[in-house]
């Protein structure tokens, strides 16, 4: 049972346009708080878009998500679920990055992460770019190596850009592999569609044993059945989440760096989310949220709409 200082602020309380926001109207404990050690999921902001490649604008996402998140209420519409009341949920803040500095900016980031690690917290991460995941992993995988159910249009298995730079937001997971932090036979990638470079990406996932489904078969197979494998694939141990915004069609989702076409709507982006539950979750991330061109908002509430259904299934899972 939540403590209630950890329980967000009530619409019937203050109007959720005022007020200074947080993320879903939580309370702000940042490290050295004298009640960090008590939180046990934690959502943090990665103000930090260096690793993109086309568009930029996610470095602005953390800011406009919190916004976007006044309108999440207390209470799951399908299970019924509590978050708040089933375990300490706290706004940890924001990372400082260094906008001119790649290395340093995920040498922050991995320490951030790294001391929420030692408090037993979870990390529920909004960026940021896709680059902004394997600082984070290199946080939570540091003793062993995790499995991943990654949502995304795109791989980001890639070598390298532009004749040999190693970090950007197309290669973090091939990265995350060469160093041991993800288990390939472990991890599963879904939503994968659009014009392509080559196959490089492809075929280093496949001589690697990770799983690729693209998205004519999620609409050939249907959510229910991929979901089934992608848990089967997670297995029993623990498992990171990540949710790149671009898995959604930019009917749904305009407000990215990187928009492919053919993509799942709305309600299928929750509905993945919700097949997640079972799983040992020990932290997740919705990234690539590019606030310039999200004109009307609803990209950020799409976004934080996911975080919502990723927290439920990280909180069930804590109880």
């Amino acid at each position: 049972m939540s403590d209630d200082y950890f329980k967000p602020v009530s619409g019937f309380e203050l109007p959720r346009f005022a007020g200074v926001p947080t993320f879903m109207r939580l309370p702000h404990v940042p490290p050295g708080h004298d009640r960090f050690a008590e939180v046990q999921i934690g959502l943090i902001g990665v103000p930090w878009d260096s690793g993109t490649t086309n568009r930029p604008g996610p470095r602005h996402a953390p800011r406009q998500l919190r916004d976007a998140s006044t309108m999440i209420r207390a209470q799951h519409p399908v299970s019924g679920l509590r978050p708040f009341e089933a375990v300490n949920c706290a706004d940890l803040g924001d990372v400082g990055p260094n906008p001119a500095d790649i290395p340093d900016s995920m040498e922050r980031i991995t320490a951030f992460y790294t001391r929420g690690a030692g408090a037993g917290i979870r990390p529920l991460t909004a960026g940021g770019d896709h680059l902004t995941s394997l600082p984070v992993l290199r946080a939570l995988a540091s003793e062993r190596p995790l499995g991943m159910v990654h949502f995304d249009s795109h791989t980001d298995l890639f070598h390298s850009y532009f004749g040999g730079t190693m970090y950007t937001h197309g290669t973090p997971f091939r990265r995350a592999v060469e160093e041991g932090l993800l288990d390939p036979a472990r991890v599963v990638q879904i939503g994968l569609r659009g014009t392509m470079y080559d196959t490089e990406d492809r075929d280093f996932a496949r001589a690697n044993g990770i799983r690729l489904i693209t998205i004519e078969e999620v609409f050939d197979r249907g959510i229910p059945d991929v979901m089934t494998e992608a848990r089967e694939i997670a297995g029993s141990g623990p498992t990171y989440v990540s949710f790149d915004i671009d898995f959604v069609d930019p009917t749904f989702a305009p407000g990215t760096g990187t928009p492919e076409v053919g993509g799942p709507n709305s309600y299928q982006a929750l509905q993945v989310c919700r097949e997640l539950a079972g799983l040992d979750i020990v932290g997740a991330d919705m990234v690539e949220v590019s606030p310039p061109f999200d004109a009307s908002g609803g990209t950020a509430f799409l976004g934080v709409s996911i975080m919502f259904e990723l927290l439920c299934v990280m909180a069930a899972g804590r109880t």
